[in-house]
């Protein structure tokens, strides 16, 4: 049998040997961190132990670091809970971002889905009353990287909060919370290799949060809720491994022009999103269209392969739409339809780029061998 091919790095990360034995550990502990006897005391000691790692991740104090349920709950708690008269999200965020709160105006991107400054810069002028931006470092659909020093400029110049969902980049690229100049940044454990269910919202120093999970005073009463020890414990060994064996990133984004390269000669015409000249992607990241052959069914041709790859849209009460990522970028509805992301790991090679590569090929070749015979 032909071994999985997992080329879906951005969906999930495979868990990581030390995430797995942290959190087998933690398995066996029956203390609540909440408590003062010597159970709960040794709970505290391995959630405090992993919010150390987690901070020292991304340059952080560890007292800023709120341990959340994942990124999702971390964009909630970044959008929902500071005390702001208007927000302003990127047109290209996740969704965890676009429907936390109602009313957010959306500022627009360009062709290669990197934020438009000179829109952003009339949007913070034209409002009143406190401001917060919230803009993505990586996309988790075309791997753009957005322009998040020359943003926090433009946010502290107005006066206006940052957040950041790093998300995407994390465990991929060094990131460091001081460098971004962002007031609050978001991390999720299984994005890096650490198990499901944990994550953070980071904050670059005291920022006045309304929790908006309540019921108790943890977490300095930002979160409210038991830790999750056993999750927590595995994103910790994850962040410290991430932080450790950050990949090459010049190496894995030649892997990926590779990829690119060798799909570009089977197919000139190929398009590849978020690849246009001067754009910075996360080096892992491709997001490409092959025309005339919906993403869901390129998707089921490749597992068929033994190759796992992502639609380049959301699935919605089992309806399929467009992404708005690529729908913001101006790329037709239709088109858009036809995009999947390929998305490589620590691990990937170039055999493995090269099965995927003659894979690809395969399916173009049905898809014109079709076309002829219409």
């Amino acid at each position: 049998m032909t071994e999985r091919l997992y080329f879906d790095h951005n969906a999930t990360a495979p868990l990581r040997p030390e995430a797995a034995a942290a959190a087998r550990d933690a398995l066996a502990l029956c203390g609540n961190p909440s408590s003062v006897h010597a159970a709960g005391r040794e709970a505290r000691r391995v959630v405090e132990d992993a919010r150390e790692r987690v901070a020292a991740l991304v340059g952080a104090d560890p007292a800023n670091v709120i341990l959340t349920s994942g990124g999702t709950e971390a964009n909630n708690l970044a959008l929902r809970g500071p005390s702001v008269a208007r927000i302003l999200v990127g047109a290209t965020e996740h969704e965890s971002v676009l429907g936390a709160v109602d009313g957010a105006d959306r500022v627009p991107v360009d062709g290669n889905g990197v934020t438009r400054l000179d829109a952003l810069e009339r949007m913070l002028a034209a409002g009143e009353g406190p401001t917060l931006v919230s803009v993505m470092h990586g996309n988790n659909e075309t791997g753009a990287i957005q322009p998040i020093a020359e943003i926090a400029d433009l946010c502290r110049r107005h006066g206006a909060l940052l957040h950041c969902d790093a998300v995407q980049s994390a465990g991929k690229i060094a990131l460091s919370i001081g460098s971004l100049g962002a007031d609050m940044i978001s991390l999720s454990s299984h994005k890096l290799g650490g198990p499901t269910g944990a994550g953070a919202l980071v904050l670059a120093g005291d920022l006045e949060l309304v929790a908006t999970a309540r019921g108790g005073g943890q977490e300095r009463r930002r979160r409210g809720g038991t830790e999750n020890v056993i999750g927590i414990a595995g994103f910790g060994a994850a962040a410290e491994a991430a932080g450790r064996d950050l990949p090459d990133e010049a190496g894995l984004a030649a892997l990926r022009d590779e990829m690119e390269a060798a799909i570009r000669a089977i197919d000139p015409a190929v398009r590849i999103f978020g690849a246009g000249a001067g754009a910075e992607r996360l080096p892992n990241t491709s997001c490409l269209a092959m025309a005339g052959i919906a993403a869901e069914t390129q998707v089921m041709a490749f597992d068929l392969e033994g190759i796992c790859v992502s639609a380049g849209a959301a699935c919605s009460s089992g309806k399929i739409q467009a992404s708005h990522v690529l729908g913001a970028m101006g790329v037709d509805a239709a088109e858009a339809r036809t995009a999947i992301r390929i998305s490589l790991g620590r691990d990937s090679d170039s055999a493995q780029v090269q099965r995927f590569v003659a894979a690809w090929g395969r399916l173009y070749e049905r898809r014109q061998n079709m076309a002829s015979a219409a």
